[in-house]
């Protein structure tokens, strides 16, 4: 439909499908005024910290009303209070199941209060970095963070050079909204909400510091136990001889990781699940890396539910160094999304390739997210289905049933190449459906069905558990960021670390693949 505020201007908004004389109006208002009255008047009426709960998986609008009414629920504490005592289930309508769905969303929505994405923790680390990193020698993320951890609690960021110049920057930053502590070489602040914490060490501290800050604690209990058998002591100053005391190493993570006679190890594997071993015996995985990445997999157009057209994706594809990406927009079922049926795919088919043809930017796959019904069947025609270069097939809907043989149905059509976000879960949203996950593992292994690694940030589904299990079980991998707009494609680095936490290699990702190769694959299932 266009941007919103050139519709405006135009006195085009009644254009837009859905949209009649009251809501442009409302729309006028707000370009004219900066506001909705009605908005306000709504706002002033009902508590802030009420309107919060609507975040609350499985709670709604008229379960909060009845609560706010009947109950007297006005804020978070007092849903908790409401679900702790069983009051909650007096309220009309509300049955035992209807109790404990909202009882697991209060659970998934307070998990979220603690900790926040991964997509958004880096954006406000790197947003850090890079006012800082001027007035430093070295810095870098830390933490669950540096390690790519799906959840990230509080930033650790640590840096060297004038500590005294950099702490005074860190807490003077434009963002902050609170300084939590500020001393001589190390302060806490919020910004946006959430802490972040900065150490500045010395330059021979900095390996050691970085290698100690960034974890996990699992790790560095194994690598201190290592070292005491060594007749060593390590922390976060650096590599000490116990008899002697002399500092032996420190000045780079490298060096530290060699005094114990260990490969460097990288931050993703850094969780004790074999990594020491393997470094020890010369084992570690030759990880994937983002500069191997020739493509994203899984994006959406204007077709459906996504905001660009195809010749911005081919365009924008070529600007990120792409080779191809994947045009996978929804199927019929999704009519919320505007899904495709048999005809408009056949039309898009035809304008993908007639975009290749002009050389537009990068090249562009013929693909859909095609619903896989509740029976395992398609929501397409096979005759459509086999014109397409690359098939995801994705549940979106009964997410209570028992999703097994949906999928493994799905993988047994030779039209599909890839099962879309496999468990369903949304981090801090809704869990995963049931799902005997190892069933499907055998299966995309026996059919040749790849599994997706769901790199949008509300995702990353497969998780870095399951991917490493699928891999062991000889099922490749695809990532796809799942983006709706131009600006979500950057977080295929998401999909890339959850990649390297599972130990996988380039040979594992079918993104790592030229076109040639990709394709020569896909034809082989079929």
């Amino acid at each position: 439909p266009g941007n919103i505020e050139e519709l405006y201007h135009q006195n085009r908004l009644r254009s837009i499908p859905g949209i009649g004389e009251k809501i442009a109006s409302k729309i006028q208002q707000y370009f004219e005024e900066g506001t909705i009255k009605k908005y306000e008047e709504l706002r002033r009426e009902i508590p802030e910290e009420l309107m919060i709960l609507l975040e609350v998986p499985n709670l709604g609008p008229k379960t909060l009303r009845l609560a706010y009414e009947a109950l007297g629920v006005r804020n978070l504490e007092d849903l908790k209070r409401v679900v702790r005592d069983g009051t909650l289930a007096t309220l009309p309508g509300m049955g035992p199941k209807k109790v404990e769905k909202i009882r697991k969303g209060l659970e998934i929505f307070l998990r979220g209060q603690e900790r926040m994405l991964l997509g958004e923790a880096i954006q406000i680390g790197e947003k850090v970095l890079g006012h800082l990193a001027p007035l430093t020698s070295r810095i870098s993320l830390a933490g669950s963070l540096r390690r790519m951890k799906e959840t990230v609690g509080d930033l650790d960021i640590l840096a060297t050079g004038e500590k005294g110049k950099i702490i005074q920057a860190f807490v003077g930053m434009p963002w902050v909204t609170e300084v939590l502590a500020k001393g001589d070489t190390k302060a806490s602040i919020l910004m946006e909400d959430r802490q972040v914490d900065l150490r500045v060490v010395d330059e021979g501290e900095w390996g050691s510091a970085l290698q100690y800050f960034t974890g996990s604690k699992e790790h560095n209990v194994h690598l201190r136990e290592i070292a005491k058998e060594s007749g060593l002591k390590i922390n976060e100053y650096g590599v000490f001889s116990t008899k002697t005391g002399e500092r032996l190493a420190g000045a780079t993570e490298e060096e530290v990781y060699a005094i114990l006679d260990l490969a460097y190890i990288p931050p993703e594997l850094r969780e004790d699940r074999g990594e020491i071993e393997a470094a020890q015996g010369g084992r570690l995985p030759d990880l994937v890396n983002h500069d191997q990445i020739k493509g994203d997999l899984h994006v959406h157009s204007n077709w459906s539910d996504g905001t660009a057209d195809l010749e911005e994706l081919a365009r924008e594809g070529a600007r990120l160094g792409y080779q191809y990406l994947a045009i996978t927009d929804h199927s019929k079922a999704m009519k919320i999304a505007h899904g495709l049926d048999e005809k408009r795919l056949e039309e898009q088919i035809k304008a993908i390739r007639e975009i290749n043809t002009r050389k537009v930017g990068c090249h562009l796959l013929a693909g859909i997210e095609v619903d896989i019904h509740p029976d395992g069947s398609l929501d397409l025609d096979e005759a459509i289905l086999k014109e397409l270069d690359w098939v995801v097939a994705s549940v979106h809907s009964h997410f209570t049933q028992d999703a097994t043989e949906r999928i493994i149905a799905a993988c047994h059509s030779p039209w599909v190449h890839c099962i879309g976000h496999p468990t369903g879960r949304i981090i801090f949203s809704r869990d995963p459906y049931p799902l005997d996950l190892d069933q499907v593992l055998e299966t995309a292994a026996a059919t040749g069905t790849a599994l997706e690694i769901n790199a949008h940030q509300d995702r990353l589904d497969l998780s870095d558990l399951h991917a490493r299990k699928a891999k062991e079980m000889g099922v490749k991998l695809a990532l796809g960021t799942d983006s709706h707009h131009l600006g979500q494609l950057w977080m295929i680095r998401l999909g890339v670390g959850v990649a390297r936490r599972a130990w996988l290699e380039p040979s594992d990702v079918l993104n790592t693949y030229p076109l040639e190769e990709l394709l020569a694959l896909t034809r082989k299932k079929r």
